[in-house]
């Protein structure tokens, strides 16, 4: 099948609906929000919103049935956190790379105040220079390697950034990156796909469960709440997104075949539901603005499996989406039983409200 390369899909949704964005407030203690994860990853817990029954990760291939189909994000997380100095003076300065930008980069600055464009920056073997005056922290900036390639001095010079409510270092950066990961690009990691290991892996085989890749490259904008009154007035974050014709390919063949397309993680939500704009999951790459809001109707996805999200923020309005009202007593529930939210903390497995 020919590999289809389109422009930035819509943020529009097909709900036609009005929705309060109080609709999806709770209150998230801080205590909640993990900031370690489960060892091993396929023992974090896992929530069955059917019954509302307590598993972990490693039972998920008895909650599937034989003949669906897996789907992750290989996405990989870009060491994009780099602490430098301005070449003029000395000054310390960090950059936060959030992703290319044509020839050049989009990039949050700090401290930005005294920056300017054509202002030369120095991280070890990689060398930036501002192209625009930065506006919030944020500019564009080129980057040269001195013949290197970039990916390659990013990754020497960098750190992977964990997101800005996990406080506790890591020991291990690869804990924040997931086994499918084989794709750079990503500022923060498609979260879901954390819980799985290569054990994990062999026993959805072993029942009969395929996996498949699609990729996503997740943008930092993924933690921006929403705060316009109704969720129709925001304005949903571009992110670059990828269906190979092998992965449409199977997706047709295991939805022919009466089984289920299983979403591990919003992610991968976003872009299959973006490559089956007319029905059916077709091969597609470019920028996704798919905004997924009550009302959507879904035409890919059968069953999801995602971590808990933050109150009031995109992620937990795809949630609200998929599941319906129910999505409120899974999160009580959660709660009570003393869960763990957030990318390092469990999980919760759904199937799509009629």
């Amino acid at each position: 099948m020919p590999l289809f390369i389109l422009p930035v899909k819509s943020c529009l949704t097909d709900s036609g609906r009005r929705v309060e964005t109080e609709r999806l407030a709770y209150e998230l203690p801080g205590e909640r929000v993990a900031q370690r994860p489960a060892e091993p990853r396929h023992a974090a817990r896992l929530l069955r919103a059917a019954d509302l029954s307590d598993w972990t990760v490693r039972d998920l291939p008895g909650l599937l049935r034989p003949g669906d189909l897996a789907v992750v994000n290989e996405t990989r997380v870009r060491a994009a956190r780099l602490r430098g100095r301005r070449a003029a003076t000395g000054g310390a300065v960090e950059m936060l790379l959030l992703g290319r930008a044509g020839e050049t980069w989009e990039a949050l600055l700090r401290p930005s105040r005294r920056l300017r464009a054509g202002t030369e920056l120095e991280f070890g073997p990689l060398a930036a220079r501002l192209e625009t005056d930065p506006q919030s922290g944020k500019a564009q900036v080129s980057l040269d390697a001195g013949g290197q390639d970039v990916e390659e001095a990013i990754a020497a010079a960098g750190e992977v950034p964990l997101p800005p409510y996990i406080r506790a270092p890591l020991d291990d950066p690869e804990r924040y990156q997931t086994v499918f990961g084989r794709k750079v690009g990503s500022a923060a990691a498609p979260t879901a796909a954390l819980h799985f290991t290569p054990q994990l892996l062999a026993a959805l085989r072993e029942a009969g469960i395929g996996v498949t890749a699609v990729e996503l490259q997740v943008g930092l904008d993924t933690f921006r709440p929403i705060t316009a009154p109704r969720l129709e007035e925001h304005r949903i974050h571009s992110e670059w997104a990828e269906v190979t014709p092998a992965a449409a390919s199977r997706i047709a063949d295991v939805r022919s075949a009466g089984g289920r397309i299983v979403a591990i993680g919003t992610t991968v939500v976003r872009t299959l539901e973006t490559a089956a704009a007319d029905g059916e999951v077709r091969p597609w790459r470019g920028s996704t603005r798919l905004y997924i809001t009550p009302g959507y109707r879904f035409r890919a996805v059968d069953v999801l499996m995602t971590n808990f999200h933050f109150p009031r923020s995109s992620l937990l309005a795809l949630v609200a989406a998929f599941m319906g009202e129910g999505w409120r007593a899974l999160y009580e529930t959660a709660l009570a039983r003393r869960y763990r939210f957030l990318s390092f903390g469990d999980a919760m497995l759904a199937e799509r409200a009629p």
